[in-house]
């Protein structure tokens, strides 16, 4: 669902000196540029220096998990933000590619323990994907940063409080 109110404000990194990792699918170039402009301006506001931030460039969103795997296996990260976008063509492929992006990128998650943000634009048209990319409906760059920051923090909690441990919210 297309977010049609103001973005509320970032939330603040609860950890320094950590870097992330974007891959970025450059199959729909344009608007993957958009898409990462727009989480680096976020993470900004949520106090990572954008050169605290990787960039590596992808051909197409099908390739994201097996990038996010290497990427994570480094022990770089503290996250990784997959961008880019998919846009449905006349065949199945669209379904395919859109599948394997996304429970992908689950995957390296769950296997890794390092956050995967899907910042991966899955629409119908050119049109659609560009509202989603800065436009009118605003830009999902922001929400993939907004996830990681978010999965860092919790994280980040998750170590304080040590096997067994309570959470206190």
């Amino acid at each position: 669902m297309a977010r049609t109110d103001p973005a509320p404000p970032a939330e603040t990194l609860a950890v320094d000196d950590i870097r992330i990792a974007a891959v970025v699918a450059g199959f729909h170039r344009a608007v993957a540029e958009s898409l990462l402009d727009g989480a680096i301006l976020r993470l900004g506001e949520s106090g990572l220096a954008a050169d605290r931030v990787d960039v590596h460039w992808i051909p197409g969103a099908y390739e994201a998990p097996a990038a996010a795997a290497a990427l994570a296996a480094t022990g770089r990260y503290a996250a990784i933000m997959a961008l880019g976008a998919v846009i449905r063509g006349e065949t199945a492929h669209f379904e395919y590619v859109c599948d394997a992006a996304a429970s992908g990128l689950m995957r390296v998650s769950l296997d890794t323990g390092v956050p995967c943000a899907f910042g991966i634009l899955t629409c119908d048209s050119t049109a659609q994907a560009e509202a989603r990319a800065g436009g009118d409906k605003g830009n999902k760059g922001d929400e993939a940063a907004d996830a990681v920051v978010a999965m860092i923090n919790l994280l980040a909690s998750a170590r304080a409080m040590g096997p067994g441990g309570a959470s206190r919210s």
